[in-house]
C-alpha cells in the first residue's frame, strides 16, 4: 500500500473512529502525558493530517503511533513477566475444592497484570485496534506515509530510512525501490536502517556473512548473540500470546460453553498462538514463509565456527543442540540445555493440540518446520559418525524443502480450436515457462455486452470477504460469479442472453487452454470470476503500489528465499490460470509477470477487449497487476485444476442451471458450446 492519494471513506472509517473519542489537540495529536495514547488514533490523526497537507503534523503523528505502539507491547511485556514471577500458579490439590488454590493463584496473577499495567495503559477497552489497523502495522504501512511527509518536509535521510523501512516488508512494491536510489543519490546515504528490524535475525544473517567469509571470530560473535536474542525474543513471544483471544466461531455476547469448555477454548487458542512462536522468530519481516529449521542452523554453523576457530575441539561439540553441558563461547555463554527445553516444549505443545484437535474438535493442522532430511551443505558438514538430532523433540534437518517436480510433461503449441482466436506470444516470447497470450477470444460486441451485464450484478468485494480494496485503498474491487449471473438473468435482473454468454466465454477460454497446452487429462474450472478494478478520483497522486501484489497461484512466494512453498493457505489444487480482458479504456493495469524476487519484470501486457493471457499456476509463473490509475479494468479471471476434487462447486451448479434453460429453451448459445462436453 501506498499513500500520496486519499483513501476511500470505507478504509479510513476505523482509523478516524477513535478521533472522535479523544480530545482534539495541536497538530491532530492529544498532547503527551497521562496513560499512553492508542496508537490506532494517533496513527489515525498522522493519516488526517497527511491528507489535509500538514506534513509536520502527519510526521509527528505517525512517530508518536510507532512509539506508542512499541511502548504497549514493552509495557505488557513488563507486567506479565513482573507477575509471573510474583504470583506462581499453584497445583490443584485431592478432593472436593482441591481446584481451589489453582484458581485463586489465577485470580491473584490476573489481578496483579491489571494493577501494574492501568496506571500506565488505562482502560484495556483503549487499546484494542481493529484487524485492518494491526494489518497496516504489521505491513508497516505508517513507514510509507511518514515516507512522503518527510519529502515534503526535505528531510531526506529520514525519508530514506522510512522507505527502507517500508520496503523490508513489501518487496513487491517496485516504485519504491526506485524511491530507495534516488534517495541513495540524493542524500548520498549508502547504510539504511532497517527501524523495525529483529536484532536476533540481524545478528544471524551477519553472522552467516562472517562464516562464509571465514572470518570466525566475528561469526561466533555475532551468532551466540543471535542466540541469546532468540531466546529473548521467544519468552516474549510466548508472554504476548496470554493476551486477548479472537473465536471466529462464536460470538461472545451468545457464547454459551460450561466452565471448563470456555477454559479449553481459550487455552486453546493461547496454546497455538505459542507454538507458533517458532515460526514467528524464524520469519523475516514481511515473508510468509519462514527460514526452514532456524534454530538448528543457529547451533550448525556456531558448531562448525568453533571448530574451524579451534575454540573447542570436534569431540566435544558432538551435537549443540543435543549437548547438556554449557559451551564456552567467548566471553558469554551459550548453553545448548536451552534448545534442549525448547524442543521439549515444542513437542508437547504439538502433543496437547494434536489431542485437542482429535478430542474437542479445535481445528488444527500442524506445521512442520524441522524435517528430518539434509543437512548445511559446505566443505565443513557434520561427519557421519556425529549425531546433529537431539535426543527428543521434532526430528531436525538444514535444508530447504524443494519445489516438487511437475506431475506432467510440459507442452504447448496446440490447436487453438477457434479460426478467430489469434496467437501472438508463446513462453519463449514471453521469457518465461508455460505462458501464452492471445487476442480474438471474444469480439468487440461481445465484450460490450459482457460489459454491460457486468454493471448489473458485481458486488464490491465479492470473492474478498466484503472488503472493496482487497488488494489497494486506492481502488474498487467488485466481482461477480458465473452462477449469480445465471441467477440473475433466469430472474430478470439482467438480459439471460447476457448472463449466459458469461458462461460460455469462460467454456471456450477453457478448451483453448486445454488444448494449446496439450493436456492430456481434462481441464476442470476452479474458479471463474468477473472482476473490475477502478481507480478511486483524487487518490493516485504519486501511488508506488501495485492494483494486485505480485503472487503465484497456487504456492507462496517467498521473494528473498527465490521459493514458492506449495502449501496451505495457497491453493495448492490449481494448474492453470487464465485472465480475459473486456476492455482497454483505462490508464495502468498492466499486467506483468516477475522473476521470483518478485521485482524483475520478465514480461508486461496491456490489457484490451479479447486479449487472453494463460500460464501455468506455480511459482514458475509469478505475476501482478500495476496501479490502475484511471478508469476502470474490467476481466475474466479463471482458474483450472487436474483434480476433479476440486472442481468449482459453483460451476457444477450452473452447468445444471445451463441443462434447465437448455431443456426450457431459454437463453441458446450463440456459441454452440456444449457445457457437458468432457465433464
Amino acid at each position: 500500500m501506498a499513500p500520496g492519494s486519499r483513501r476511500g471513506e470505507t478504509r479510513l472509517l476505523p482509523l478516524l473512529l477513535p478521533l472522535l473519542l479523544l480530545p482534539a489537540a495541536g497538530g491532530g495529536c492529544a498532547a503527551e502525558g497521562g496513560p499512553l495514547e492508542p496508537f490506532d488514533a494517533l496513527y489515525a490523526s498522522g493519516v488526517e493530517a497527511y491528507y489535509g497537507g500538514d506534513f509536520a503534523g502527519a510526521a509527528r503523528c505517525l512517530e508518536r503511533a510507532l512509539r506508542s505502539r512499541r511502548e504497549l507491547r514493552a509495557a505488557r511485556l513488563r507486567c506479565r513477566r513482573l507477575c509471573r514471577a510474583q504470583v506462581r500458579l499453584e497445583e490443584p490439590g485431592p478432593g472436593a475444592g482441591g481446584d481451589l488454590r489453582f484458581f485463586g493463584s489465577v485470580l491473584r496473577r490476573a489481578e496483579c497484570v491489571r494493577r501494574c499495567e492501568e496506571p500506565r495503559l488505562g482502560a484495556v477497552s483503549r487499546h484494542r485496534a481493529a484487524e485492518e489497523v494491526r494489518a497496516d502495522f504489521q505491513r508497516r504501512v505508517p513507514y510509507s506515509y511518514l515516507q512522503r511527509a518527510y519529502i515534503q518536509l526535505n528531510k531526506l535521510e529520514e525519508a530514506a530510512n522510512a522507505a527502507h523501512t517500508f520496503f523490508m516488508a513489501n518487496p513487491e512494491h517496485m516504485e519504491i525501490q526506485q524511491d530507495l536510489e534516488n534517495y541513495k543519490t540524493t542524500s548520498g546515504k549508502a547504510t539504511l536502517i532497517d527501524q523495525e528490524a529483529r536484532q536476533h535475525m540481524e545478528d544471524y544473517s551477519a553472522g552467516v556473512r562472517h562464516y562464509d567469509r571465514e572470518e570466525y571470530e566475528l561469526a561466533i560473535e555475532l551468532l551466540e548473540r543471535a542466540l541469546q536474542g532468540y531466546y529473548s525474543e521467544d519468552e516474549d513471544c510466548q508472554l504476548m500470546c496470554e493476551g486477548p483471544q479472537r473465536f471466529e466461531e462464536h460470538e461472545h455476547l451468545d457464547y454459551k460453553a460450561g466452565l471448563y469448555e470456555a477454559i479449553a477454548d481459550h487455552y486453546l487458542q493461547v496454546l497455538a498462538c505459542k507454538h507458533d512462536c517458532v515460526r514467528e522468530l524464524a520469519t523475516r519481516s514481511g515473508r510468509i514463509s519462514p527460514i526452514e529449521n532456524f534454530l538448528p542452523l543457529h547451533y550448525d554453523y556456531l558448531q562448525f565456527a568453533y571448530y574451524r576457530g579451534k575454540v573447542l575441539s570436534l569431540t566435544a561439540l558432538l551435537s549443540s543442540a543435543q549437548s547438556v553441558q554449557v559451551l564456552p563461547c567467548g566471553n558469554k555463554a551459550v548453553s545448548p540445555s536451552e534448545a534442549r527445553a525448547l524442543l521439549r516444549r515444542h513437542r508437547l505443545e504439538s502433543h496437547l493440540l494434536r489431542v485437542a484437535a482429535a478430542g474437542l474438535g479445535f481445528a488444527y493442522t500442524e506445521p512442520n518446520y524441522w524435517n528430518r532430511y539434509g543437512a548445511r551443505q559446505d566443505e565443513h558438514s557434520v561427519p557421519s559418525s556425529i549425531s546433529s538430532e537431539p535426543e527428543d523433540g521434532p526430528r531436525l534437518s538444514l535444508t530447504k524443502k524443494p519445489m516438487p517436480k511437475p506431475d506432467r510433461e510440459l507442452k504447448e503449441g496446440g490447436p487453438l480450436l477457434y479460426s478467430d482466436v489469434k496467437f501472438v506470444y508463446n513462453s519463449e516470447q514471453l521469457n518465461g515457462t508455460q505462458r501464452v497470450l492471445l487476442d480474438n477470444v471474444i469480439s468487440e460486441e461481445q465484450c460490450r455486452e459482457l460489459h454491460r451485464v457486468a454493471s448489473g450484478i458485481m458486488l464490491a468485494g465479492d470473492g474478498y470477504r466484503g472488503k472493496t480494496s482487497p488488494h489497494t485503498p486506492n481502488e474498487r474491487f467488485e466481482g461477480a460469479t458465473v452462477l449469480k449471473a445465471l441467477k440473475y438473468g433466469y430472474e430478470g435482473r439482467v438480459p439471460l442472453k447476457s448472463a449466459r454468454l458469461f458462461y460460455d466465454i469462460s467454456e471456450k477460454a477453457r478448451r483453448i487452454v486445454q488444448s494449446y497446452f496439450q493436456l492430456n487429462s481434462t481441464l476442470y474450472f476452479s474458479y471463474t470470476h468477473l472482476v473490475c478494478r477502478t481507480a478511486l478520483s483524487g487518490q493516485q497522486e504519486r501511488r508506488n503500489d501495485l492494483s494486485h501484489p505480485i503472487h503465484a497461484d497456487n504456492c507462496l512466494l517467498d521473494p528473498e528465499a527465490n521459493e514458492c512453498w506449495k502449501e496451505p493457505p495457497a491453493y495448492t489444487f490449481r494448474d492453470y490460470s487464465a485472465l480475459l480482458y473486456m476492455n482497454a479504456d483505462f490508464e495502468g493495469g498492466e499486467f506483468i509477470f516477475t522473476e521470483m524476487d518478485a521485482k524483475t519484470v520478465t514480461a508486461s501486457i496491456k490489457p484490451k477487449c479479447g486479449r487472453m493471457i494463460s500460464f501455468s499456476s506455480g511459482g514458475e509463473n509469478p505475476h501482478g497487476v500495476k496501479a490502475v490509475t484511471k478508469g476502470q479494468r474490467c476481466a475474466v479471471a479463471l482458474w483450472f485444476t487436474l483434480d476433479p476434487l476440486y472442481r468449482e462447486l459453483e460451476r457444477i451448479q450452473a452447468d445444471e442451471v445451463i441443462a434447465m434453460l437448455d431443456q426450457e429453451h431459454l437463453g441458446p448459445s450463440e456459441m454452440n458450446i456444449n457445457p457437458k462436453d468432457e465433464l
